[in-house]
């Protein structure tokens, strides 16, 4: 009987409402499930430009496959919104989780770049045997996806990308194109409406052209369509045709085109992308009424580019319903992509990739950098009191929460409040992780470290992973801030992860990181704990002998500080390091020391565990004295 986990259900994102055309990508996504490539499993590329509708196709044919792989459907992204490379190492943890691994939580490496990262051979080794359907969306190269290519022939992998994936043998892409133009004027029918579509058939066909039949193109359009009831189709066109002119370079980069590919011409030059989608949101964005606008502009700075209204609201600074009513909107007019909803049943959100980058030069055109900042700061502080708003849900004895959010903000049942932090960990860590990194909220931000460090425990699903990059960002606030007494306390915490995970060499290293900037602040009880953690490290190392010296270092500061439960621990782990060394009449005198502490707290346990490790220390020189008597 398999005893492996039950994967994560519902990973796929939303697809888009309406899905037109592709019968053919679609037929080949088909065939090509059949193809068998020695050495890992099936694999199927769609390829196609921003804006081609690649997602939505591999989406689409996911779903309409997804029953025949009924031990999971994941769904993983390998580009971050800015369009940077996102690990395979970090990749593959992300699956793990999906498929309710426990090794979802092992502790990073630093070397994600490579197949050689134990959390891609773990996710390897949990496709493998299973009938799992991995999604891979805007994977950059082959060298993020060949990590994660299990050999398991009944398993399948779907991945986007915007060119070749170069390296990987058997590979017959799909490559999208436009759609067909009936399918176009199908799409924009469809979501316009038919009246005025079909009295302008001619005028549809010329969107279609003007859009160069691109799928999202076509999208936003009927968004400007729909948003402008009184415009014909025709308008449409010629507004889009005129949008694009608009778009041409500017004089100086019209003639350094011309001087590098060739003479000079009166002909004008194309939009730098060749794409109609540009011009498309540069026309959409311009009808937008500037709270709509500004709203999109601020998506950009959500975690993940994904929001609902809790954290919608804070970013503009608007109630929450206001909120509400403006994701809407700019979801029909087909500037955001539906992600589904929350645990709670709250709408969520996301700027998709394709219009990031153009969103992200709009901001920086138009939003004032203390504007900016504001907003961010908003985020972080409704993140911290939702987080903490949590942890009061999940453990009412540990304290009163926040003020109460309001209504719509708020969540209500502990369920929920486990749920949404098991669903919004990652855009949490990555909020924080931001903050930190752009080092002009450390306050906030800290706020929030502090907040996940006591919420997330209590989910009962909180990775070593998080808690470790937490801690580290803890360490990070805290070296640039000057606080060594803060600086020691988290590298004792990294210290503890990384001991607890077996990499005793590198938590050596974090305690004596520790126990330096303890001595720095004359922080005992953070000595006490580095140089205890040194002992332990150099014990499960096979150095007893220096074991043994730091732990008598640790256990003078225990004694100094009238600490006796440690001061009980210390003596026995010293014995047991002088037993290493077969120093048995030295580990004798540290067990009958500890006993006699024990003795004097009154701790029947520890007296029972010492007497036993005693007995079996008599027991053994025993052996060894009968031993060299018969020699």
């Amino acid at each position: 009987m398999d005893a492996r986990p039950a994967p994560v259900a519902g990973q796929l994102p939303d697809g888009p409402g309406l899905f037109v055309g592709r019968t053919a990508e679609l037929a080949a996504l088909a065939a090509g499930r059949s193809r068998v490539v020695a050495g890992r499993c099936p694999l199927l590329v769609v390829a196609g430009r921003p804006g081609s509708g690649r997602t939505s196709l591999a989406v689409r044919f996911a779903a309409s496959v997804a029953e025949e792989y009924p031990d999971g459907v994941l769904f993983a992204r390998l580009s971050a919104p800015d369009g940077t490379r996102v690990a395979p190492g970090a990749v593959a943890r992300r699956l793990l989780e999906q498929l309710g691994e426990p090794a979802a939580g092992a502790l990073p490496t630093g070397e994600e770049e490579g197949e050689d990262d134990p959390a891609c051979a773990a996710a390897r080794a949990a496709v493998s045997g299973r009938r799992v359907l991995l999604v891979l969306d805007d994977v950059r190269d082959s060298g993020q996806l060949w990590p994660l290519l299990a050999t398991a022939p009944e398993a399948l992998v779907v991945a986007t990308t915007a060119g070749p994936l170069t390296g990987i043998e058997g590979i017959d892409p799909v490559i999208l194109g436009g759609l067909s133009q009936s399918a176009s004027v199908e799409l924009v029918s469809g979501l316009v409406g038919g009246t005025r579509i079909s009295c302008d058939p001619v005028g549809a066909a010329e969107l279609a052209e003007a859009c160069a039949c691109r799928p999202t193109a076509l999208r936003l359009m009927a968004g400007w369509l729909r948003a402008a009831p009184k415009a014909a189709v025709t308008d449409a066109a010629r507004e889009l045709s005129s949008a694009a002119e608009a778009r041409t370079p500017p004089e100086p980069e019209l003639r350094k085109k011309r001087r590098k590919d060739g003479p000079p011409t009166d002909e004008p030059v194309p939009v730098p992308d060749g794409d109609p989608l540009g011009a498309a949101f540069t026309l959409l964005h311009r009808s937008l009424p500037p709270a709509e606008a500004r709203m999109l502009r601020m998506l950009t700075l959500a975690p993940g580019q994904q929001a609902d209204l809790r954290t919608a609201s804070a970013l503009v600074g608007c109630p929450a319903p206001e909120a509400a009513t403006l994701l809407a909107k700019l979801t029909e007019r087909e500037l955001l992509d539906g992600e589904g909803e929350s645990a709670d049943g709250t709408p969520r959100y996301r700027v998709p990739g394709r219009l990031y980058g153009r969103l992200l030069a709009l901001r920086e055109e138009l939003d004032r950098p203390a504007e900016l900042e504001l907003a961010r700061a908003r985020l972080l502080e409704r993140l911290v009191r939702l987080v903490e708003s949590a942890r009061a849900l999940l453990d009412p004895a540990a304290g009163p929460g926040p003020d109460p959010l309001p209504g719509p903000l708020r969540l209500r049942t502990a369920g929920q409040a486990g749920l949404w932090l098991t669903e919004q960990r990652g855009l949490l860590l990555g909020a924080v992780g931001d903050a930190i990194g752009r080092a002009d909220l450390d306050g906030s931000a800290g706020r929030l470290v502090t907040a996940l460090l006591r919420a997330l425990p209590l989910t009962g699903r909180a990775a070593p992973a998080d808690l470790y990059a937490l801690h580290g960002l803890v360490l990070q606030v805290a070296e640039r801030s000057g606080n060594r007494r803060r600086a020691a306390a988290a590298l004792l915490n990294l210290g503890d992860l990384q001991a607890a995970a077996g990499r005793w060499k590198v938590a050596a290293e974090r305690y004596r990181a520790a126990l330096e900037h303890g001595r720095a602040v004359d922080d005992e009880v953070a000595c006490a704990r580095a140089l205890e953690g040194v002992a332990e490290s150099r014990r499960a190392l096979g150095d007893p002998v220096r074991a043994a010296d730091w732990y008598g270092r640790a256990l003078e500061l225990r004694q100094g500080l009238g600490d006796h439960r440690a001061e009980a621990r210390l003596l026995a782990r010293t014995a047991e390091a002088h037993l290493a060394q077969r120093r048995f009449e030295e580990a004798e005198r540290e067990y009958r020391a500890a006993l006699a502490v024990l003795r004097r707290l009154g701790d029947e346990r520890g007296q029972r565990a010492v007497t036993a490790a005693l007995e079996e220390l008599r027991s053994l020189v025993e052996v060894e004295r009968t031993r060299v008597t018969s020699e």
